[in-house]
């Protein structure tokens, strides 16, 4: 399927991939989340925003199975699922890119991408097999990356980065989330990874992207989902949203008196006797 078949499903009738409904997590007497929506189309990128402790990493280690909900429906590909674990999650297609990239920095790039996933000719490891998939992944990705034989620790941030997302396409995923994944890079990296992005936007994925950098997500996402205090507050298609609204939704700016005050100023016959 090409980009622009792509590009008309998600507009028309796209697989729903990922939906959330009323999913609620409490940690003793803190509640996390609260009654969180989200859907994820196929071929779509969401960004998933909000101040700190919005909520943003424990919706997502819910659906990466890091925790599970003490209530709501979570569905994959419109069945109603469990996600008892980061196990069960990869089962049913969906992969975690976290911050920390959990890469082995003494490991060439094949030997992570293929760790515990290795393939094997017989009793031994089939390293050419896994040498020319690994060229593949990269390749599209139309990732930048010299040698797959070289350590992680001799890559650029853009580039572990790289390596880390195509790791986590080695078991065919519907839904990759990517969390702050361009979290101090610079410039060049950082469109280096918002390309990769647009790579798996192309490959018919969907994509949970959680960022602080509101430049990054307008960039790159189709929908903005605005978490704050644990609950949905806004969600925008991005065309339509400006970066005044972004910041409005995410930190509550519309809710206080003062916002009320000039929005009820502001309309047409106010204060008229």
């Amino acid at each position: 399927m090409t980009v622009t078949d792509y590009e008309t499903t998600v507009r028309g009738r796209a697989e729903r991939v990922l939906s959330l409904t009323g999913i609620n997590k409490r940690f003793g007497a803190v509640q996390a989340l609260t009654d969180v929506a989200l859907e994820v189309h196929a071929g779509e990128v969401v960004a998933l925003v909000g101040d700190n402790g919005a909520g943003k990493s424990t919706l997502v280690k819910t659906i990466a199975g890091v925790y599970q909900p003490d209530s709501g429906i979570i569905e994959v590909g419109g069945q109603a699922v469990s996600i008892s674990g980061p196990s069960a999650a990869q089962h049913l297609g969906i992969a975690t890119v976290f911050q920390d990239l959990a890469l082995c920095d003494n490991l060439d790039v094949v030997a992570n991408l293929f760790l515990g996933k290795e393939h094997h000719l017989g009793p031994v490891m089939n390293e050419v097999s896994m040498e020319k998939e690994a060229w593949r992944l990269l390749r599209s990705l139309s990732a930048k990356i010299p040698s797959v034989r070289i350590p992680v620790a001799s890559l650029s941030g853009g580039q572990r980065q790289t390596v880390a997302i195509a790791r986590s396409l080695v078991g065919e995923p519907r839904v990759v989330m990517l969390d702050e994944p361009t979290a101090a890079l610079g410039v060049a990296q950082t469109a280096e990874v918002l390309n990769l992005v647009e790579r798996l936007r192309e490959h018919g994925l969907g994509v949970i992207l959680v960022s602080h950098n509101m430049a990054d997500v307008q960039a790159v996402s189709d929908r903005i989902v605005v978490l704050r205090l644990g609950r949905n507050a806004a969600e925008f298609r991005t065309e339509e949203a400006t970066t005044d609204q972004l910041v409005a939704a995410i930190t509550g700016a519309s809710d206080n008196v003062v916002a009320a005050r000039a929005a009820r100023r502001a309309a047409p016959g106010e204060g008229e006797q």
